[in-house]
């Protein structure tokens, strides 16, 4: 999980772990389940793909939602 966040800058870090902290609250789940860690990928994807990191989360809930 961990490998995935090398590529980002402290900022993009932040962003990303508050957002997928975030989700997994609002589902009660672990980030360091399945879930969580699903959650953790496709958030670093997001940021990669230059995603405005104020829609960071729903953008991330609504790709989550999606499979």
């Amino acid at each position: 999980m961990l490998l995935s966040l090398i590529s980002l800058n402290d900022d993009e870090i932040t962003i990303v772990t508050d957002a997928v902290r975030q989700w997994c609250c609002e589902r009660k789940l672990d980030i360091d389940s399945i879930e969580g860690r699903r959650a953790v990928t496709i958030a670093v994807d997001l940021v990669q793909m230059n995603t405005d990191h104020d829609k960071l989360f729903v953008e991330l809930s609504k790709q989550l939602s999606h499979q």
